[in-house]
C-alpha cells in the first residue's frame, strides 16, 4: 500500500514538473486583418505609453494573460506597468489602454477597428483578427 501511494505520488509530481516546464500557453498580438506586422520593441513601445498611432485593447488585472502579456512583451511586471502608465496619465502625455471584459470583446473590437491592438491566448485566435505578434514562453 504505502509503495502504491508512493508511486502515484511520484507520477503526480513528474506530471506537476513536466506540466511547469511546458510553460503556460502561448500569447498573441492581434490586429485587425488589413494591419501589417509590429516588432516586439515597437509592441512594447506602444503598451508601455512610449509611442501612439493605436488604439490600445487591455484585460482585466485579474487575467493571468495580462501580466504574461507585459512579462513577455516588455520584461516588466504589472506594478510596473501601473506606475508607468500613472506618471504618463498624470502628466497628460498618454491615455491608457481601453480595458475591455476579456478576450472575446478583445477580438470583436479588434475586427472592427483596423487602428486597434490587443492580445489574447493563441488558442482564442480565430480568421476575425491577424495575429502581428506570437508570444511564447521563454
Amino acid at each position: 500500500m504505502k509503495s502504491l501511494l508512493s508511486m502515484l505520488l511520484a507520477t503526480a509530481l513528474l506530471a506537476a514538473a513536466t506540466a511547469q516546464a511546458a510553460g503556460p500557453e502561448a500569447i498573441v498580438v492581434i490586429a485587425n486583418p488589413s494591419a501589417a506586422p509590429l516588432t516586439k520593441e515597437q509592441i512594447a513601445d506602444l503598451f508601455l505609453g512610449k509611442s501612439r498611432g493605436m488604439n490600445l485593447l487591455d484585460q482585466p488585472n485579474s487575467t493571468p494573460v495580462k501580466a504574461t502579456f507585459y512579462q513577455r512583451v516588455s520584461g516588466h511586471d504589472l506594478s510596473q506597468v501601473k506606475a508607468t502608465w500613472a506618471r504618463l496619465i498624470f502628466t497628460g502625455k498618454a491615455q491608457a489602454p481601453k480595458e475591455v471584459a476579456d478576450a472575446a470583446a478583445v477580438k470583436k473590437a479588434v475586427a472592427a477597428d483596423p487602428k486597434a491592438i490587443g492580445y489574447i491566448l493563441k488558442s482564442e485566435v480565430d480568421p476575425s483578427v491577424k495575429v502581428i505578434l506570437l508570444l511564447e514562453s521563454p
